[in-house]
């Protein structure tokens, strides 16, 4: 019975192409849980899904509780019409027999926000006088749908980390799979054109960083915080002080010199002397 209905639960996943702006919702867990029917409405908004998560879980029906957000993950990526479950640790939990409710939407429209399931859980299990673990997981982000190789290999590692996880699960859990948030992006075309070299140069820059002013206030005194004498200036003064030094004995010796007046007289020298003898 319940190999049928974690069967349909998959099987429903891959019905329709998924929406561009939706995700997949799981919740698996090991408490029977009050009702936990498969929805006929397979596209909700992700209000529904958080109202029904806490009607689901308004007991605190189990000791654990695994929130995994996968950011960036469509139905099609868990279940595939030709291969089938493309994660297999996630399709090995839903068909586990320790796991006695389960809940599945396809099309989830709209964020599911991790820490909104978490403090609810949190306040609910201290209502009723239970302790309940809240663990949040994140896995890496899927890259874009265009790179489908790359893709498939982060889903797969995805789903082996997920896996390590999952073994540790007991068999007193709960584990909640969505996408928190799920930041689609607007569809591109793509041209066969060659794209001109300057706009590829640019794509390929590095990106700018912006970095956050500090409002944090020095009190340092005026000495620590600045330095007046740096070994430039300390160079300069002992530069200026060889040119001075210099300088001084120049201007001195100039001043020593004493020339009289006779030795400008024309008719002072030798030759002139020979002539009045």
């Amino acid at each position: 019975m319940h190999l049928s209905i974690a069967a349909t639960l998959l099987a429903c996943t891959a019905a329709v192409q998924a929406f561009s702006d939706s995700s997949p919702f799981f919740l698996l867990s090991s408490a029977k849980l009050v009702d936990t029917s498969l929805d006929d409405r397979q596209i909700r908004t992700s209000s529904y899904v958080t109202s029904k998560v806490k009607e689901l879980l308004a007991s605190c029906p189990t000791s654990r509780y695994i929130l995994v957000s996968q950011p960036n993950v469509h139905a099609d990526d868990i279940h595939d019409a030709q291969s089938g479950c493309t994660m297999p640790n996630l399709c090995r939990a839903v068909f586990s027999e320790s796991t006695q409710s389960r809940f599945s939407v396809r099309e989830v429209v709209g964020n599911i926000l991790s820490r909104t399931l978490a403090d609810y859980i949190t306040a609910t299990c201290v209502e009723h006088g239970k302790h309940g673990k809240v663990e949040q997981v994140e896995l890496p982000r899927l890259p874009s749908t265009r790179e489908k190789v790359d893709r498939a290999y982060a889903l797969i590692d995805n789903d082996h980390k997920l896996g390590e996880l999952l073994d540790t699960l007991g068999d007193d859990y709960t584990v909640v799979f969505f996408s928190d948030p799920n930041e689609f992006k607007a569809y591109e075309p793509e041209f066969v054109a060659p794209v001109h070299m300057d706009i590829k140069r640019q794509s390929n820059q590095e990106p700018v960083v912006f970095r956050r002013q500090s409002n944090e206030t020095d009190n340092r005194p005026l000495f620590e915080k600045y330095q007046f004498f740096t070994p430039g200036i300390f160079m300069g003064f002992l530069a200026l002080i060889v040119l001075g030094s210099i300088l001084g004995v120049g201007l001195k010796a100039l001043s020593s010199l004493e020339v009289s007046y006779g030795a400008f007289d024309k008719d002072m020298g030798p030759a002139a002397q020979k002539k009045q003898q």
